[in-house]
C-alpha cells in the first residue's frame, strides 16, 4: 500500500489560503534525498492521503463564536469539496480534518430551527467522491471543548476497500481504525495512563492499519524547534509510541496482513501519524499553540522468536494474550517529517522501511 500524509502550517481561519498552500505542497511536496528536488503525489500515486486535524481551517479557535463561519455539514462545505476534488484527481482517498455542523430538523412544534450540534471531524472520500466514513474525535482536548462535542468510538471503524495493483485488479479489505489526536490518551487526562483505550479498541478490532488526523502540540519553545533544522521532535514521536505499547506487549489478533505479507511469519500493524507543523495565536494574542509536526508512517510488527517456532517453551505471563518473550517485535519506519518541515510524507509499506526501531526491556 501507498501512503501519504500532507503535513504543513495552516493559517487560523485562512481558508482559502491554507487550500493554495495545501495544493502547492502536494505538487512538489517530497524532497527526494540526495537529489534536492520535489516530486508530487501525482507521480507517487498514492492509494491513500492524510491530512491532519482541522487541517484547512486552522485548529487553535478560542470558542464556538470564532469558529463559527468555518463550519461544514458532513460532505458538504470547503474542506468536503477539497477533498473530492483532490481525491478525483489523484484517484485516491482522502481523509481530510474539518469542523463539523450537524442540525435535528426533528424538533417540537412552533420552533423555527434545529438544533445544532458541532464536531471535530475527519471525513474519508475515495476517488468517486462517495463518503466512506465521517468520524468524530471521541476524546475532546481542552480547545475542543470550547465548542464540539464528544464523537462516538464506534464510528472509529471501518473496512476500507483497496484494489491490488498488479494483481488482475482484485479488491483487499483492509481492517482500519481511525482518531483524531487527543483520542490516543486517556479520556479527559483523568483515565490511568495505562488504559490505553485507543490501542485495546486497535487490538480488539483485530485493525491492520490506524490512521491518526492530528493537530499536536508541542511544548517546546520556538527557538528549539528552529534548532532542530528540519529533524523531528523525538519526544514527541516516542510518547506517541508510548501510546501503542499493547500493540507491542499483546498478540495481534487479525488473521491476515493486508499487503501479501505471510502472517504465519509474523504480523504488522501499520500506523500513521499525519501531524501539522506551525504555530497560531492565542487567545488575546497570549501562549501561542505551536504544534509537533514529527509526521510518521510506521509498523508494528510481531515475528516468532526462534523458541516459539520451534516449539520450545517461552516463558509467559499470566495473561493468555501476552506477546512478550514469544516474539521479536520492531518498529519499522518508512518516513518521518521534521517538526517545522512543510511537505509530503510517504511510504510504500511493500518497500523496506528507511529505519528499523529495535526494542530494549526496562530494567527491572
Amino acid at each position: 500500500m501507498k501512503i501519504a500524509t500532507l503535513q504543513f502550517a495552516p493559517r487560523l481561519g485562512d481558508l482559502e489560503g491554507n487550500i493554495r498552500r495545501a495544493n502547492a505542497l502536494l505538487q512538489d511536496g517530497k524532497v527526494v534525498q540526495g537529489a534536492g528536488i520535489g516530486v508530487g503525489l501525482d507521480l507517487l500515486k498514492p492509494d491513500v492521503l492524510i491530512l491532519p486535524e482541522l487541517a484547512l481551517t486552522g485548529y487553535n479557535f478560542p470558542s464556538l463564536e470564532a469558529i463559527r463561519p468555518f463550519l461544514e455539514p458532513a460532505g458538504h462545505g470547503p474542506s468536503a469539496r477539497w477533498a473530492r476534488e483532490t481525491a478525483a484527481r489523484l484517484q485516491c482517498k482522502v481523509c481530510v480534518g474539518y469542523p463539523e455542523i450537524e442540525t435535528d430538523d426533528k424538533v417540537p412544534e412552533g420552533l423555527s430551527n434545529g438544533r445544532e450540534t458541532y464536531y471535530n471531524s475527519l471525513l474519508v472520500v475515495d476517488a468517486g467522491g462517495d463518503i466512506i466514513l465521517n468520524y468524530r474525535k471521541s476524546f475532546l482536548y481542552y480547545t475542543d471543548e470550547t465548542w464540539a462535542a464528544e464523537g462516538s468510538t464506534e464510528r472509529g471503524f471501518h473496512q476500507l476497500t483497496f484494489h491490488n495493483s498488479g494483481q488482475n485488479s482484485l479488491e483487499s479489505q483492509v481492517a482500519t481504525s481511525f482518531g483524531i489526536c487527543m483520542d490516543i490518551n486517556p479520556y479527559k487526562f483523568e483515565a490511568p495512563f495505562t488504559a490505553w483505550e485507543f490501542a485495546n479498541r486497535v487490538l480488539d478490532s483485530k485493525s491492520q492499519l490506524v490512521i491518526l488526523s492530528m493537530a499536536w502540540l508541542t511544548l517546546t519553545e520556538r527557538e528549539e524547534l528552529a534548532s532542530l533544522a528540519g529533524q523531528p521532535d523525538m519526544d514527541t514521536f516516542n510518547y506517541w509510541i508510548q501510546r501503542f505499547l499493547p500493540l507491542i506487549r499483546k498478540q495481534m489478533r487479525h488473521d491476515a496482513n493486508f499487503d501479501g505479507d505471510d502472517s504465519s511469519r509474523g504480523k504488522k500493524i501499520v500506523v500513521v501519524f499525519a501531524n501539522r507543523a506551525g504555530e497560531e495565536p492565542g487567545a488575546e494574542g497570549k501562549n501561542p499553540a505551536r504544534y509537533a509536526g514529527t509526521s510518521t508512517i510506521l509498523a508494528i510488527t510481531q515475528k516468532p522468536t526462534a523458541s516459539t517456532a520451534s516449539g520450545d517453551d517461552v516463558p509467559r505471563s499470566d495473561d493468555s494474550d501476552d506477546a512478550e518473550g514469544a516474539f521479536d517485535v520492531k518498529i519499522l519506519c518508512w518516513d518521518m517529517m521534521g517538526a517545522t518541515t512543510e511537505g509530503i510524507c510517504f511510504a510504500d509499506t511493500t518497500a523496506d522501511p528507511s529505519t528499523v526501531f529495535g526494542l530494549v526491556k526496562a530494567a527491572r
